[in-house]
């Protein structure tokens, strides 16, 4: 999400005659985009701040803004006072603080054409910078922000607010102006995206934007994540095995496999709840590739509870499992009730051991592919080799001299391993 608002913020500069800095030295604006998911991401966003300390009082002209979850939508007073050279605070997704600054520095006569400027990417006029036109392949764009579910160890709520669903035409016309830019496929994202329209029943449900979106001439693929195992429903598992532009892969945490655990994060399913709808999800889609979030070392999770998480790992031989360790973020309610008393290197054991199973699981997913032709869509070369992605979201490298990039083409993969796979052009 943090991604596609400083494209939308980049974009909106541009149009008051900005261009890209290659170095914050050479900056007239600088826009610091925060994340507080993590504590790790919380303590860069302070590092980069302390950095610019030199450069605002070596210029005293700059423009800093701050945007994203370190501001929230309820703003955040001490980091001003920590930081005076910050000149523009912004709640996460909303550019308009920033836009509305630069518009009211500016000397213009016709006050309708910069009202009209100032407000354009509310209507899905925005999409990509200059430097990244025709040179993205695959592009984010957020179709709501917030989230109104408050598990247990998330700080988003009380960082970006409720749930609010972004008008369908908004959305879509972003989406046309992104492929115009050059743009090969979508990923439409939401804090649980399968969420998307149900504040407004005025909405189409995401199924529905899927529709309307596969419409769109010249678009090649659409994704969407992430999702939770309480929302998907048979609409949108239709959606995505009838369309042909959207990709087979499912992102859908589980979080831990034990019942207890998932009632302490506040989940709202029950791991049997969860393994019935991987099976749902699999009989729907044929083919289908699933990805899953899971946090080891929650507050009071014990070892036969953990064992239970990687059981249940084992049994569902899911594609792609990101894990993380528990950390407390303040405000959130296991922060506030739940003592963090799993010692961090058994976090870091649990960890390795869920990491080590979902690396064999991976492998014997993947080698299914061996000898296989499937359809690879490249984004860009690197190290001399170009990587791309299938369907289902598997990362393949092919060697060539040949220009791949945007390009959708046959592979028969050569060589498989847990997180890649190398390939060849087929005939």
């Amino acid at each position: 999400m943090n991604v596609a608002d400083s494209r939308r913020a980049a974009s909106a500069l541009e149009r008051f005659g900005y261009e890209h800095a290659p170095r914050a030295d050479d900056a007239d604006v600088i826009v610091l985009n925060t994340c507080m998911v993590r504590q790790s991401a919380e303590d860069r966003a302070y590092g980069r701040l302390n950095g610019l300390r030199p450069l605002a009082k070596k210029n005293p002209d700059l423009v800093v803004c701050v945007m994203g979850c370190m501001i929230g939508v309820k703003g955040n007073q001490a980091l001003k006072e920590r930081f005076p050279f910050i000149r523009i605070v912004s709640a996460p997704s909303d550019i308009r603080p920033l836009v509305e600054y630069l518009a009211s520095q500016t000397d213009r006569q016709d006050e309708e054409k910069q009202t009209a400027e100032r407000f354009a990417w509310m209507d899905g006029e925005l999409a990509l910078p200059v430097r990244e036109q025709n040179q993205l392949v695959s592009a984010y764009i957020t179709v709501m922000d917030g989230c109104s579910h408050a598990c247990a160890y998330c700080i988003i709520p009380s960082k970006r607010g409720g749930e609010k669903s972004r008008p369908p035409e908004h959305i879509l016309s972003e989406a046309r102006l992104m492929v115009a830019q050059g743009v090969k496929e979508i990923i439409f994202l939401g804090q649980i995206v399968d969420r998307y329209g149900k504040d407004r029943p005025d909405y189409p449900t995401l199924a529905g934007l899927l529709r309307q979106a596969h419409e769109i001439e010249g678009l090649k693929r659409i994704r969407f994540l992430t999702s939770h195992p309480s929302n998907i429903t048979d609409e949108l598992l239709d959606a995505v095995a009838e369309l042909p532009k959207v990709m087979p892969h499912i992102e859908v945490p589980n979080q831990a496999g034990d019942d207890q655990v998932l009632k302490n994060m506040r989940r709202g399913y029950t791991v049997e709840e969860y393994r019935q709808l991987i099976h749902r999800i699999r009989q729907r889609i044929p083919g289908v590739s699933i990805a899953t979030d899971i946090i080891v070392g929650f507050p009071g999770e014990t070892g036969e509870q953990f064992q239970r998480t990687s059981d249940l790992l084992a049994e569902l031989k899911l594609d792609v499992a990101h894990l993380a360790r528990y950390s407390p973020r303040k405000g959130t309610l296991s922060e506030r009730k739940m003592p963090d008393d799993v010692p961090d290197e058994e976090k870091w054991r649990r960890f390795r051991l869920l990491e080590e199973l979902q690396k064999g699981i991976a492998t014997g997913i993947n080698a299914r592919y061996l000898d296989q032709t499937v359809d690879v869509l490249f984004e860009e070369k690197k190290k001399g080799r170009w990587r791309g992605r299938t369907p289902t979201y598997k990362l393949v490298f092919v060697e060539t001299d040949e220009d791949l990039r945007g390009k959708l083409l046959p592979v028969r993969i050569t060589w498989s391993g847990p997180w890649s796979m190398r390939g060849e052009l087929a005939e």
